[in-house]
């Protein structure tokens, strides 16, 4: 890893700091597990904490950039195994080497009485009886999953030590190669800050128009306008981050007017997307409002906010001038997104708007919320006989008993 330049230990102790952050973080989303049930949740989470769990391994940004660094754990756990193997071959002496050759005849034995046995067992029934005597009961799936996961695991640990320990690169600098001039970036980007401060001009009519305004303009209801805008909007805003990256890694920063106009132009345009991102988020929430809450629309809510969370980042980064730290603080706030996604309990959430929605005359999709995990039954307790009884039975249609590595705590409350 890159030795603090300054020689004070202040680089070292920020390393550190760092790897505290993204380990806790990467623990804190494994927790989820033991208390929400919904299995897609806890799916992002795994994500969320292998992507932590890289990060924390490899420390600072590495000289392959923060794509690498979030993937860095498995990709070098291929390379890390001659570098293991090479290690214990240089630390074992004849007796460690006899150890190892007498467990690879162990480990074909194995396999060879694996294959062999069930084939004698299926040609004489006799043999068969004998081996069903002798041969405890095995749960396939179980064994293999077990087998994967201790794979998986154990390559893990193999990148993690290689990134540690092995012949690694150190981190790079400030980038270089600044080739826009002003002229180049600065005519595309004014002319998309012409164009959004003209759309949110538009966006001001229609939101003090309301309903009307965009009938009379649109012939469409406000809640159907809201549902159609929402996805080109938020393509928008990604494209838009895009465009402010490129800008800022590339555009000539020489003078002190190529620096004034690049925080001017890009901040105004940051600033008119953060303003279409509460658009998008606006459009989304009528729709909900009018058409009843689900997981996906609240995932792509949370999303959005992010992406809000991402442009006051870039904001900084641009009036800095400097946006190297910026990919980490960007995964880090996504990391930290998922968990206070997991802490709100987002289909509890979805169950307490809908039964909200319900309780003022609106329809309920008892069936939506049926298909849903144990995370709702807390909200489910608001509705009367016989939506509650309904719903809380396909709950526990499916809910069987935990084991002891799978115990949480919604399925203990649902049951």
């Amino acid at each position: 890893m890159e030795a603090d330049p300054g020689g004070s230990g202040f680089g070292d102790r920020a390393l550190n700091w760092g790897r505290v952050w993204w380990t806790t973080l990467a623990l804190a989303l494994l927790a989820v597990g033991a208390v929400r049930a919904a299995g897609w949740l806890f799916a992002l989470c795994v994500v969320g904490a292998g992507v932590a769990g890289s990060l924390a391994v490899v420390g600072r940004r590495s000289v392959y950039g923060a794509w690498y660094d979030v993937i860095a754990v498995p990709i070098e756990s291929i390379a890390g195994i001659p570098w293991v193997y090479s290690a214990f071959g240089r630390i074992g002496d004849g007796r460690a080497r006899r150890s190892w050759r007498a467990g690879m005849s162990v480990a074909v034995t194995l396999a060879l009485l694996a294959v062999f046995v069930p084939l004698l067992g299926g040609a004489d029934a006799t043999f068969a009886k004998l081996l069903d005597a002798v041969t405890p009961e095995i749960d396939v799936p179980s064994v293999v999953q077990w087998i994967v996961l201790f794979a998986v695991l154990g390559l893990g640990s193999v990148g993690a030590m290689y990134l540690l320990a092995g012949p690694r690169a150190a981190a790079t600098g400030a980038p270089s190669g600044r080739g826009l001039r002003r002229l180049e970036w600065a005519l595309p980007v004014g002319a998309l800050t012409i164009l959004f401060a003209v759309f949110v001009a538009a966006q001001f009519v229609a939101l003090f128009g309301g309903d009307d305004y965009v009938q009379r303009t649109a012939n469409l209801t406000y809640a159907e306008y809201a549902r159609s805008g929402f996805w080109q909007l938020s393509i928008v805003t990604i494209l838009t981050l895009a465009v402010i990256a490129v800008v800022l890694r590339w555009a000539a920063q020489e003078s002190s007017a190529d620096r004034a106009w690049l925080r001017v132009l890009l901040c105004a345009i940051a600033v008119l997307t953060l303003i279409i991102v509460a658009s998008a988020l606006g459009r989304m929430w009528t729709y909900q409002q009018a058409y009843g809450f689900t997981v996906m629309r609240l995932l792509v809510e949370v999303c959005e906010l992010w992406l809000g969370l991402v442009y006051l980042l870039m904001i900084a980064a641009v009036l800095r001038l400097d946006g190297t730290w910026l990919p980490r603080a960007a995964i880090g706030t996504a990391m930290s997104t998922l968990f206070a996604l997991a802490v709100l309990n987002p289909e509890g959430l979805v169950a307490e708007r809908n039964i909200d929605r319900w309780e003022h005359g609106k329809n309920l999709d008892t069936l939506y919320l049926g298909r849903l995990s144990p995370d709702i039954v807390p909200a489910v307790e608001r509705l009367p006989e016989p939506q509650r009884g309904e719903v809380r039975s396909a709950i526990r249609r499916d809910l069987d008993e935990d084991t002891w590595q799978g115990w949480n705590l919604s399925r203990v409350n649902a049951r």
